[in-house]
């Protein structure tokens, strides 16, 4: 496999350009993130983002919002818009030929956007009925709440926003707000593919040289929820959400904590699936995930159970996140490492991945990650590494939130 070359160039005005050639295919896809993310929300006003994300595709430069959909689609794109804490994130995967005239469209997007009031109303009410359809779906709505309770506003405000949040929006205040938060200093494009990196350098130099930075906006921390919640719901089922802290995607402890994630819920011989659902059939779900930004981060865990087992498996799987603490097999660690490594094999034959990987790594890291490195500190991976973070990093502190017909107790919250 040839060597891994990345390409890094900040233009004048800020924007960050970073560029991957792969030669061995035909694809080629970028990875815009525009500093618009959720966490810019204005107070009370939750959802703006959210919004953004749809309308600013209704129409842009030369052409109306239908007239913009066709061009995209002509090209061929598989596209991905979506919003997270600090980003708003446009990316689309094309055959490399096409992907000059997609960064063209993408540049009047981003700088030249429409923004019709005749279309605000059909973008508020599909982020509305997202909103709303979460009601319907308790598993999803336990670990909604469950973030806004374990990590500080705004980052644990749902990056859709919230009902009351969009109720107060109008098309003047989310404009603004893209206007005021809308620069090239902090905005990040990856691309990955076959490309000619001078090429792309020009074209991106052409397209977004002009946009003028600004100074960049801030956001306010505000306070997090109760670390033991209830919400009241008559159903069959009680769903359990758990959360604990850990280290953030930029720490040098972060592949340790995956790791340990990894033990507890990596596929269907991890401890939480074998513990808690297959030898006492306790729940229909289990799970843990590490939700690691840049300057937060929790573990988050998931249980899906009947009302009758519903404290029993509160009490399990809090043990057993403790419990990992005092012993991890050698093959436990090399099953992670096998699922790792698969995974990164994907990566490096998907253009969109390795797009996404250069933009997320230059925002948490300043720099990227190579393939090579990311393998290197999975198999630096021991059993003794894993227990001495786990020491240093105990699963304590939890924030423990049901929803069902009845609170569960905490009953071993700390050992």
């Amino acid at each position: 496999m040839p060597e891994q070359q990345i390409h890094t160039h900040v233009f004048p005005n800020g924007l960050t350009l970073l560029v991957e050639p792969m030669a061995d295919v035909q694809s080629a896809s970028f990875s815009l993130l525009v500093p618009c993310g959720s966490n810019y929300d204005p107070v009370h006003q939750e959802g703006s983002a959210s919004i953004l994300c749809d309308w600013i595709l209704r129409g842009a430069g030369d052409n109306d919002s239908v007239e913009l959909t066709n061009a995209l689609d002509n090209l061929g794109l598989q596209r991905n818009e979506g919003v997270g804490n600090s980003h708003l994130s446009l990316a689309g995967a094309t055959l490399a030929g096409n992907l000059p005239d997609a960064l063209r469209l993408y540049a009047d997007i981003v700088l030249r956007p429409h923004l019709p009031d005749d279309e605000f109303d059909a973008s508020r009410l599909g982020v509305e009925q997202g909103l709303r359809a979460l009601e319907d779906e308790p598993r999803q709505k336990v670990m909604v709440e469950l973030r806004k309770r374990c990590f500080p506003a705004p980052w644990g405000i749902p990056t859709e926003g919230t009902l009351d949040g969009i109720a107060q929006l109008n098309p003047e205040i989310v404009r603004q707000q893209f206007e005021r938060c809308n620069r090239p200093g902090a905005t990040i494009l990856g691309i990955a593919g076959n490309v000619n990196v001078s090429e792309i350098q020009e074209l991106v130099g052409e397209l977004f040289g002009d946009w003028i930075d600004q100074p960049a906006t801030s956001w306010h921390d505000g306070p997090r929820g109760p670390h033991r919640d209830h919400i009241q719901q008559e159903a069959t089922q009680t769903q359990i959400g758990i959360a604990y802290p850990s280290v953030t995607y930029n720490d040098p402890d972060y592949y340790a904590a995956w790791g340990v994630v990894n033990v507890l819920s990596g596929g269907m011989s991890s401890r939480l699936f074998t513990e808690v659902r297959e030898k006492r059939g306790l729940c229909y779900s289990v799970y843990a995930t590490l939700h690691a930004m840049r300057d937060q981060s929790q573990i988050l865990c998931y249980a899906g159970t009947s009302v009758e087992r519903a404290q029993e498996t509160l009490d399990v799987t809090l043990r057993e996140l403790q419990r990992v603490g005092e012993g991890i097999g050698e093959d436990e660690l090399r099953r992670c490492q096998a699922r790792a490594k698969s995974s990164l094999i994907m990566q490096q034959e998907s253009s969109a991945s390795r797009a996404s990987s250069l933009a997320r790594d230059w925002y948490h890291l300043g720099r990227v990650t190579t393939l090579d490195e990311v393998r290197d500190k999975i198999d630096a991976l021991t059993v003794p590494t894993l227990l001495d973070h786990i020491h240093r990093y105990p699963a304590t502190d939890f924030t423990v939130l049901t929803l069902g017909p009845a609170p569960l107790e905490v009953r071993l919250a700390v050992l």
